[in-house]
């Protein structure tokens, strides 16, 4: 669901530059703005769609992470940890297995 909500809005996004990019050609070839004017317009657009995708990146990592906690959900880092204290008793408990059988052979 937030994928195709993203999805879209990054579509729309890249059909708004391209629309930007048309309306500027059309003002420079009817020579309402010349190229450096139309350049530097197109520039100005493109920095603040990229300052808003960054922005809504950032506020959608931050509302899937409050989305998790709230759900009580493991992150990918909390079952990393995990995973690593599980192999570390294992080899532990494994060493122990093995003291074990040590011990009982010599009696």
């Amino acid at each position: 669901m937030v994928y195709d909500i993203v999805r879209k809005a990054l579509m729309a996004g890249l059909g708004m530059q391209e629309k930007v990019k048309d309306l500027v050609d059309d003002l420079v070839k009817k020579g309402e703005l010349n190229e450096h004017e139309g350049a530097k317009i197109i520039k100005e657009f493109m920095d603040k769609a990229k300052t808003s995708r960054s922005d809504l990146n950032k506020k959608l990592t931050e509302g899937v992470s409050k989305g998790y906690e709230m759900a009580n959900i493991a992150s990918r880092e909390d079952v990393d940890k995990l995973t690593k204290k599980v192999q570390q008793l294992t080899l532990r408990v494994k060493k122990l297995e093995n003291e074990l059988k040590g011990a009982a052979k010599e009696e």
